[in-house]
């Protein structure tokens, strides 16, 4: 009998080694693949995991264990929830009166249209507001001005919550106006996402030097493998509770066309102000105790009654991986269905689920004029060939799909018949959907939609429609780019 040297250090030793390496990765991948069947998940997603696992194991095992588990109400966000499920509450038992009064004079306004506000309030998770006045900002251009403007006239506090901070040229003069707004007694409190501002600099350490409140959103280097999955994709700025702003332009000089960078960005933001501020503020609030562990008064001037008298209804829709549905998704989705005549869509990351991408059929097979607008050339390759996937079912039921050929469109909109916008963070993708925390706003207007249309139609001299005949004709190897990168959308 060999001595435990020899065996150790014999090729019997290696036969061994890789015999139980690979019996330990077929025991886990086998338990992995009964986790994700228990887990009751959709079973798109859950097959998709599995081909990969089965496929590619060692890949499969990477993806999976960074990407795959469901930890959105398990453990990580639970507290959150619950605290913020009764602070939401006891504001909609306060308003809830009057709130209901508002729905009856929105169903008014705009007809059936109104359950989408309705399905958002029995789900609590929005509440109608009115009195608000709702300004179309187009690109940084216009965005920008507006916020450092509203920045300055700042008396009490300036809240911020963004996913992308970048230290240029807009994130200098963002932080040199906090800074000067510090001296002279504002609050200021200040959310990023770790992930999302990986270009943020010394940002976070001069505004804590003046004494800003600054947290970083789940930070990545505390615990990578359950932080990365789980994103703050949200831009809130609200200031003295009064003013806010809410749309898809990040902090970023990009943004702004002014020949310093050769990708013209084509976005849109708004500026609210008005009652639907204290619900943007209410958002605020959640994600900063849930960032700092600290609360703030639920009282003025945080939460101010609007003086103004606006003619824009509103809705704050958020959702994250604790909201209890997915309600982006379902406001989306109600919308397409509740629409009489026409929808206008613009998304740069277009990977719809099942039920939007029915949901778009049916209409224009019902008559309705469904109008997609779609970057020409992504930031991504394979959500873009993703993307393109969706075209052959999406033009043979007659939607008009057009691509922007100026440069790169950011923007997240939807505009329902002539009186119902939608400019949120949100992409039309399962991570908007279920994994990030999102931020929209629905307005009840058809002032304010008559100028997104007016946007959707100007963007439209710089668009080449897609032919169906045209597209149908694509060589093969595109074609099959995209089916295969459609294979991993449920990941996406």
């Amino acid at each position: 009998m060999k001595s435990l040297i020899e065996f150790l250090t014999g090729t019997e030793w290696h036969i061994a080694y890789k015999i139980g390496s690979v019996v330990l990765i077929s025991l886990m991948l086998v338990g992995i693949m009964a986790t994700i069947v228990l887990e009751n998940r959709n079973p798109v997603k859950a097959v998709a995991y599995i081909l990969i696992l089965v496929f590619i194991p060692i890949v499969g095992l990477i993806v999976y264990y960074y990407l795959g588990r469901d930890l959105r109400k398990k453990r990580r966000f639970t507290l959150k929830g619950s605290k913020d499920e009764t602070l939401f509450l006891q504001y909609w038992e306060a308003q809830k009166a009057e709130i209901e009064r508002r729905q009856i004079n929105l169903r008014q306004l705009v007809g059936s249209k109104q359950e989408i506000s309705s399905m958002l309030l029995n789900s609590r998770q929005s509440l109608l507001t009115r009195n608000n006045q709702v300004q179309l900002l187009i690109n940084g251009e216009e965005k920008f001005p507006a916020v450092f403007s509203a920045l300055r006239a700042a008396r009490h506090h300036i809240h911020i919550e963004y996913y992308m901070v970048a230290a240029d040229d807009v994130g200098n003069e963002l932080t040199d106006i906090l800074i000067e707004k510090l001296n002279q007694g504002v609050q200021v409190r200040f959310i990023y996402d770790d992930m999302g501002s990986d270009r943020i600099g010394d940002i976070p350490k001069r505004l804590k030097e003046n004494g800003a409140l600054v947290y970083p959103f789940s930070p990545v280097k505390i615990n990578f493998y359950l932080n990365a999955n789980y994103r703050n994709h949200r831009k809130i700025i609200v200031v003295d509770g009064t003013t806010g702003f809410v749309g898809g332009i990040n902090l970023d000089e990009r943004y702004i066309n002014n020949g310093k960078h050769k990708l013209y960005w084509r976005d849109t933001h708004l500026k609210i102000e008005g009652d639907a501020v204290n619900i943007l503020q209410l958002q605020f609030l959640m994600s900063y105790r849930y960032c700092s562990k600290e609360v703030f008064p639920f009282e003025e001037p945080y939460f101010m009654r609007a003086e103004l008298t606006g003619s824009s209804y509103a809705d704050i829709v958020a959702s994250g991986p604790d909201s209890e549905w997915p309600v982006a998704m379902q406001s989306i989705l109600m919308g397409i269905n509740l629409a009489k005549r026409r929808v206008r869509i613009c998304n740069p990351y277009f990977i719809p689920t099942e039920e939007i991408l029915t949901a778009m059929q049916m209409a224009a097979i019902a008559g309705k004029e469904i109008e997609l607008m779609l970057p020409l050339k992504g930031d991504s390759y394979i959500v873009q060939h993703a993307a393109l996937s969706n075209m052959k079912p999406l033009l043979a039921a007659g939607i008009k799909v057009f691509f922007y050929t100026r440069g790169f469109i950011h923007a997240k909109t939807m505009v329902i018949d002539d009186n119902i916008s939608w400019v949120s963070s949100v992409n039309f993708d399962n991570r908007s959907f279920y994994l990030n925390n999102e931020i929209g706003a629905l307005i009840y207007d058809p002032e304010v939609a008559a100028k997104l249309n007016k946007s959707f139609e100007d963007d439209l001299l710089y668009c080449i429609p897609v032919q169906e005949t045209r597209w149908n004709k694509r060589n093969i190897m595109k074609r099959f780019m995209d089916g295969l990168c459609r294979l991993l959308t449920p990941l996406l």
